[in-house]
């Protein structure tokens, strides 16, 4: 009767196919798996679900006490309730949108009339994916209309005509499905839509992984991607068009999945398919707020009470790194990540835990050095365990993404004479010597990029600064933007002021990373102090720590005809520090690799430490006898490696003269909270008249705590030789007699 609704009859859901085994189970089986019911009275109430009777019905047939085990395989989602007239659609069709998790009459019914507006730019055809929709009973919108869902088909993501898409998209709130349905390579997705990510969010991360390609249109005078030929055969075509109207047709059925949120790449060649997650951007100037960088560095940097969750060799940081993995991993990706894969060097035993994640994807490639440094300068992550390295690569990737320019940071452009106390002087920072400015043309092209050194700061020109915040004055200071990211455009810098990753620093927490990368500056520190003036360090009993790692890190190196010992660096900060180093004992190039590592655990800065020297060993432990095998191609690190001996530079031994140093050397009280350390470390600057500064770094789409930290007047280990600390702590740590001249500190700079 019209207007009158139709009775529910239950069911089991369509896609099930029970099976009976009497005094047993019900089993129901389908194309994921089985599922065995085991209940009382259930061979008997089987048969009465067969989507024929309503409730009513089946409850005065079935046995007694019948209606709580109903309800039970209702909310196991096994059972679903539909009209009479879902009996008149395909079988095939109600299985289908019934193991969707979907009302199968209401899929149907939402199908019913459903519009759809196919259109195809950079001159892609539309029809093949136009017959499918039509074949999937869509109706086609042409002309004037709003369609239930716009599919925009295209030949590249990055077609310059998607941004007028999406801007008509987002005025008139309506989604759209994104499509390459060319290519051995199909791309399908995301439905963009109002509330989520937009097309300028997919570019920005579309671009990264083709800083080539960006590089020669930029130099051609050209905008957008380069065209590439197509790549099809009719099968390729027609599985493409099939699966862009697959995903249109569950879209407005109302089947709604994760996937959906993400670019779903097919190789065709391989049949292999992944989901890239898509993510908002929140600084995304199309659909964010692009002020989000600037007001972020404008507030103090104000650490809170941090419980310490991991106090393992890793660090004590506020997340386990199983967890942080689980919070940043849907940024590892190709196509929509920031790191592009994470992967084991292979090279060495599995034990070494060297893991590599690609190159830093934001730095600018201004020709093809660029892309050929990049290449080889990749991130690296070390742990004591695979999942430990495996984080460290990917924080370490993440870190130098975020310490990267991007445009949206807080810039003043100002000389620093206008600015008063204010600004810190960049000389307090780089502490290169008049001598080395002098010598800058004859140094730069002997030595490597890392090394480089540039113009004198010049006081009266103009240039961007930006906020930090100091922890020991509570106040903001103004040190030069280029200082503080990498890739800052020249006309910003003065072409004299460089970023180093120094004090850079990611961690679960703020707290956690202004900890790290203020251990890094002391490490660095005291590194400079050692390695210039090449004093002798007391060495370091390892079997004291009674650590089975690191007898087992021992067992490993003589394995590869190797020896490895430490020494103490600790300088007066009060931080302990170490190096660590392996040499090998089997031919006459040593190979000796080294490692550092800092911490207010001292068991924690051993291993960090140690842990460096596995992540570097992978260099040279494929090498022979004649010196061939060598994974690096940087020539002060292969001058190091075939000439450097403990003979000819015996200060790389431990002081005989001194005792091996113990844990107990050190006088560590452990804590809890990571705040209190910073409070520690506030108090050990103060104490030596230094400043402790602190730039937040953090991207609001990366998420990841990234801090860049600062003390005006601690060394890099890079070749910075102005007077001072380098020249003067050394004789009042009683390391030496009288201050090293500059022309006695050690010719070879540090090449790590």
């Amino acid at each position: 009767m019209t207007g009158v609704a139709e009775p529910s009859l239950v069911g089991f859901r369509r896609h099930l196919r029970p099976e009976v085994i009497a005094g047993e189970a019900t089993y129901l089986f389908s194309e994921h798996g089985v599922t065995a019911v085991q209940a009382a009275r259930m061979e008997h109430l089987t048969p009465l679900l067969d989507g024929t009777r309503d409730v009513a019905t089946v409850l005065r047939e079935a046995p007694e006490e019948c209606a709580g085990l109903v309800r039970d395989l209702a909310d196991a989602g096994l059972l679903v309730a539909r009209t009479p007239s879902v009996g008149q659609h395909d079988p095939r069709a109600v299985a289908y949108w019934e193991s969707a998790g979907l009302d199968s009459g209401a899929a149907t019914s939402a199908l019913t009339g459903a519009a759809v507006r196919v259109q195809a730019v950079g001159g892609v055809d539309d029809t093949a994916v136009r017959e499918a929709c039509a074949t999937a009973g869509l109706a086609l919108m042409t002309g004037e209309g709003t369609a239930d869902l716009d599919v925009v088909l295209c030949a590249d993501y990055l077609d310059a005509e998607l941004a007028a898409v999406n801007r008509r998209q987002r005025e008139t709130a309506r989604p759209w499905l994104l499509a390459r349905p060319v290519g051995t390579q199909l791309w399908i997705g995301p439905v963009l839509r109002p509330g989520q990510a937009c097309w300028h969010c997919l570019a920005h991360r579309l671009w990264l992984h083709r800083r080539a390609e960006a590089y020669v249109q930029r130099v051609l005078g050209r905008n957008g991607p380069v065209p590439r030929p197509v790549a099809a055969v009719p099968p390729s075509a027609a599985v493409a068009a099939q699966l862009v109207a697959l995903e249109a047709t569950k879209w407005l059925a109302g089947h709604r999945y994760a996937g959906q949120q993400a670019v779903w790449t097919v190789d065709t060649l391989t049949l292999q398919g992944r989901h890239h997650e898509l993510r908002a951007r929140p600084q995304c100037p199309s659909c964010g707020d692009p002020q989000l960088v600037r007001e972020r560095t404008r507030r103090p940097v104000t650490p809170v009470s941090r419980p310490k969750a991991s106090t393992d060799g890793g660090g004590h940081r506020a997340l386990s790194p199983e967890q942080v993995w689980q919070r940043y991993e849907h940024l590892v990706s190709p196509v929509t990540g920031l790191v592009r894969e994470i992967r084991r060097d292979t090279r060495g035993p599995e034990f070494l835990h060297s893991y590599r994640a690609g190159a830093n994807l934001a730095l600018d490639v201004r020709g093809l050095d660029d892309l050929r440094r990049g290449l080889r300068s990749e991130h690296g992550g070390k742990g004591a365990t695979a999942e430990q390295a495996r984080v460290s690569a990917l924080c370490e990737a993440l870190e130098r993404q975020s310490g990267t320019f991007h445009g949206d940071e807080l810039c003043i452009r100002a000389r620093f004479s206008e600015l008063g106390d204010e600004a810190v002087h960049p000389n307090s920072v780089q502490l290169f010597d008049d001598r080395q400015y002098a010598d800058r043309a004859a140094w730069n092209a002997r030595h490597s990029a890392f090394q480089y050194i540039g113009p004198r700061f010049d006081e009266q020109a103009e240039l961007d600064w930006t906020p930090v915040w100091s922890l020991t004055a509570g106040r903001q200071r103004l040190l030069p933007t280029a200082l503080l990211y990498y890739g800052t455009p020249a006309e910003a810098s003065q072409r004299c002021l460089r970023a180093d990753s120094n004090g850079n620093a990611a961690g679960a927490s703020l707290e956690d990373a202004i900890c790290q990368g203020f251990f890094e500056l002391v490490e660095r520190d005291a590194v400079a102090l050692w390695w210039y003036n090449r004093t002798r360090q007391p060495g370091v009993d390892l079997d004291a720590f009674a650590d089975g790692w690191m007898v087992e890190l021992r067992q490993v190196h003589r394995r590869l005809h190797r020896e490895v010992w430490a020494l103490d660096l600790t300088a007066d900060l009060g931080v302990p520090t170490f190096v660590a180093l392996s040499r090998r004992t089997d031919k006459p190039a040593e190979d000796i690799v080294f490692g550092f590592g800092a911490h207010l655990d001292p068991a924690v800065a051993l291993r960090r430490a140690l842990t460096e020297v596995n992540q570097l060993l992978p260099a040279v432990v494929e090498v022979d006898a004649k010196g061939r095998g060598y994974a690096c191609d940087d020539p002060e690190a292969r001058r190091w490696w075939a000439s450097a001996t403990v003979a000819n530079q015996p200060w790389l031994r431990p002081n005989a003269e001194v005792s091996a140093r113990t844990p107990a050397d050190y006088g560590y009280v452990p804590g809890t909270d990571l705040r209190d350390d910073i409070h520690t470390v506030q108090r050990a600057v103060t104490a030596r008249g230094l400043e402790l500064l602190v730039l937040d770094q953090t991207r609001p789409d990366i998420g990841l705590p990234v801090v860049k930290v600062l003390v005006p007047g601690l060394r890099h280990f890079w070749a910075r030789f102005a007077p001072g600390r380098l020249y003067d702590l050394p004789v009042q740590l009683g390391r030496i007699m009288r201050a090293t001249r500059y022309e006695d500190l050690n010719p070879i700079p540090i090449f790590v």
